[in-house]
């Protein structure tokens, strides 16, 4: 499906994979602020496409965390949030470098737990003929 920005909710899913494999380069070169920042953008990604292929705001932040919500409540799937929230830690620390190791090592597996959930759900919701032309 394409929306009016000309990116279909297919090419936002896969950028927020391929975000996912460049985190993982940046973190094994020892560039932890990259990778942090490539984490987060996956998650985000990940987020909008979902948002899109509902007909949901996605351009702000807020957005975001509001649509997260929205499809943790709706699929009683806390972890949804808990991931999004472990996925804002990476992008302060890509501006601050405020994270210590341990916390980058419990945080991001949630993140890609997060990013994989995500991925499946908006799978599911299109294999369940939920597709629809959005904004």
């Amino acid at each position: 499906m394409t929306t009016n920005d000309g990116r279909s909710v297919e090419d936002y899913t896969a950028q927020a994979l391929k975000f996912l494999a460049q985190s993982d380069a940046e973190f094994a070169a020892g560039d932890d602020r990259q990778g942090s920042e490539k984490l987060y953008g996956a998650a985000t990604q990940a987020i909008i496409a979902a948002s899109k292929q509902r007909g949901w705001g996605y351009r702000s932040h807020r957005d975001n965390k509001n649509a997260t919500q929205r499809l943790a409540t709706e699929y009683e799937d806390e972890f949804l949030v808990t991931g999004f929230s472990a996925a804002e830690k990476f992008h302060i620390h890509f501006h601050h470098g405020d994270m210590e190791d341990y916390q980058i090592d419990i945080d991001r597996p949630a993140v890609r737990g997060y990013v994989q959930r995500m991925v499946n759900l908006i799978n599911d919701y299109e294999l369940n003929g939920n597709s629809r032309p959005q904004d």
